[in-house]
């Protein structure tokens, strides 16, 4: 049972909340990571994501067990039953109200993730081009959470990349949901605004506006500046092969679209994303 509520709970998907630490990373302040009220703004993250996650296997239940991968998820296969999974759903969503109430202006941010997912999970996935929208805006608010915990100013080119990065992943992920449903069962409602030539072009599209901002980025009089550096073009490189990767990945082995499965088992990006963080230290605490 333990394992199946881990699985269930998506803990490998916690990992997306460390988006909330960005701001302090990037505005030379490591150190502000540490504080309490930081630590408990991904706590709350986690439990908002966490009950959104189990809300979600009961909605679509029914959908689940028709699908190839989904029908092996707890609720889905039968491992844990519906009135168990709405126990857990509870403890979760307690626990997140009360987080809620030891955070500051950021708790808004969560609060608004939270309603746009549960908006998410009963109508906006089944909107094409919307529920990509949902999936990016929920890392931007997780970005914007962080920077209004830790006081620190979230610029307008942080948003901009990390929108363009998760939408782009988002078409990949979905394009991945259309080649797993290949006797077209449309297991998500949206996948009927999708085909796989748009979502190749969409994904095309996304992945080089991605590249592009951040060369721009990289080499703008605001960046140089605030770095100190005008070397910091050097890390487009890492940017283009980490994308390159993913796609080599979603595309030639068809493996999972899931960013979180491909990072978590691609050596190859993991070590892409370290060396990109490592020379991105240098430059800003360097």
């Amino acid at each position: 049972m333990f394992r199946s509520i881990i699985k269930l709970i998506r803990v490998k998907h916690w990992m997306k909340n460390m988006f909330v630490f960005l701001p302090m990373f990037f505005a030379g302040a490591f150190s502000l990571i540490f504080q309490s009220e930081v630590i408990l703004l991904f706590v709350s993250f986690c439990l908002a994501a966490s009950s959104i996650y189990i809300l979600n296997d009961i909605v679509d239940v029914e959908n689940d067990r028709l699908h190839p991968k989904k029908k092996k998820r707890p609720i889905a296969s039968g491992e844990i039953p519906i009135k168990t999974a709405y126990v857990i759903l509870g403890v979760f969503f307690l626990g997140f109200v009360s987080t809620l109430l030891f955070l500051g202006s950021s708790a808004w941010f969560v609060l608004g993730y939270f309603v746009m997912n549960i908006l998410y999970s009963f109508y906006l996935k089944n909107i094409s081009l919307v529920d990509v929208s949902c999936i990016s805006l929920g890392f931007v608010l997780r970005v914007m959470a962080g920077g209004s915990e830790a006081g620190i100013y979230v610029s307008h080119w942080m948003i901009i990349l990390i929108f363009l990065l998760t939408i782009a992943l988002a078409f990949a992920k979905r394009r991945d949901d259309l080649v797993i449903d290949d006797n077209r069962t449309v297991f998500r409602k949206s996948s009927k605004g999708y085909s796989l030539a748009f979502l190749d072009i969409a994904k095309a599209i996304s992945f080089s506006i991605t590249l592009i901002s951040y060369i721009l980025y990289s080499i703008s009089p605001e960046t140089v500046a605030s770095l100190g550096t005008d070397k910091m073009y050097i890390t487009s490189l890492f940017v283009f092969l980490g994308i390159m990767r993913y796609l080599q990945i979603t595309i030639i082995d068809r493996n999972s679209g899931s960013p979180v499965e491909v990072l978590l088992n691609d050596r190859f990006l993991q070590i892409n994303i370290l060396i990109w963080f490592g020379i991105m230290a240098y430059f800003i605490y360097g």
